[in-house]
């Protein structure tokens, strides 16, 4: 049976807390695992959470600051120390290469493992697979910043009461989703578009064009809520979004569950997030996440 879900190891912005361990993400997606950018600390947070090396496929960072990318080192070398069976994929903002380079072989190991680059050097695509589309996207932020979306085919459901009308059962559903047609009957005569499901991770940046663009029709958003609304002078100056304005973009971008998180250690009332994400109208799911949570992606409609 597949698995969609969010993996939550890390959710402190800059400095971590007793409580809060830097940034690190990994979503579950059928027999993938993509992690989102690994701080400092995040091999010990995966080893708590039951993620394994192995569970790894992609490793994605928006941005090259610290809190996003300085457990960069540890996980990689783990993923040689296990000897992980299959290749990894990196992507990154192209322009912080070099911290790539110097994250990749801060010190002597042996690499058994291949990782292939694909740095982001634009909005667009960076990868198909079967299961779904990966998309980068421009974010508004002191260094350059790109957050990503990943996007599920839409697929087709099959409508018993059509099917039952024209006498079709047993294994001819089978041929007839295969082949398209079954004699005179079409498969959309006797089926409906099913959505793909849409996840988005949008860290440090402030309001822009890509922050809407990611966000729109997601099934799940992770967002950062670095400050609350009264701290907004300070979240624009240091590029970063409030809690009312991450429930705002949910609320006109149609999205079913949001996930908060990326919590400066200014604040120690987590309620706080969730309250002004609601003043700003947003109805659906929401989530102010902690550490080692999990978090499913909602089933299809």
């Amino acid at each position: 049976m597949s698995v969609r879900e969010l993996v939550v190891l890390g959710t402190a912005s800059q400095v971590p807390t007793r409580h809060r361990n830097h940034n690190g993400y990994l979503l579950r997606w059928d027999g993938e695992g993509i992690l989102f950018d690994p701080g400092e600390g995040t091999q010990r947070q995966m080893l708590r959470a039951g993620v394994a090396a192995h569970d790894l496929n992609r490793l994605c960072v928006t941005h090259f600051h610290g809190d996003h990318s300085l457990g960069l080192a540890g996980v990689i070398q783990r993923i040689n120390l296990d000897r992980v069976p299959h290749e990894i994929t990196a992507h990154y903002p192209a322009s912080g290469q070099r911290f790539f380079d110097r994250l990749r072989y801060a010190t002597a190991y042996r690499e058994t493992v291949g990782v292939t680059e694909v740095p982001v050097r634009a909005d667009g695509t960076l990868a198909v697979t079967p299961s779904y589309t990966l998309d980068a996207r421009r974010l508004s932020h002191p260094v350059e910043s790109y957050g990503y979306r990943l996007t599920e085919p839409d697929g087709r459901r099959m409508l018993p009461e059509r099917l039952a009308a024209h006498g079709i059962k047993g294994p001819d559903v089978g041929v007839l989703q295969r082949a398209g047609r079954l004699g005179d009957v079409t498969l959309e005569e006797v089926s409906e578009v099913r959505r793909g499901q849409r996840f988005a991770f949008v860290m440090d940046t402030r309001l822009c064009e890509g922050v809407y663009t990611l966000a729109e029709g997601c099934d799940l958003l992770v967002i950062e809520s670095t400050f609350l609304d009264e701290d907004e002078e300070l979240a624009v100056e240091h590029g970063h979004l409030t809690a009312g304005q991450a429930g705002a973009v949910a609320r006109g971008a149609g999205v079913r569950h949001l996930v908060l998180t990326h919590f400066s250690q200014r604040y120690s009332e987590p309620d706080e997030f969730e309250r002004q994400a609601r003043a700003a109208g947003f109805e659906g799911e929401l989530t102010v996440a902690y550490d080692l949570q999990r978090v499913p992606v909602p089933k299809r409609r």
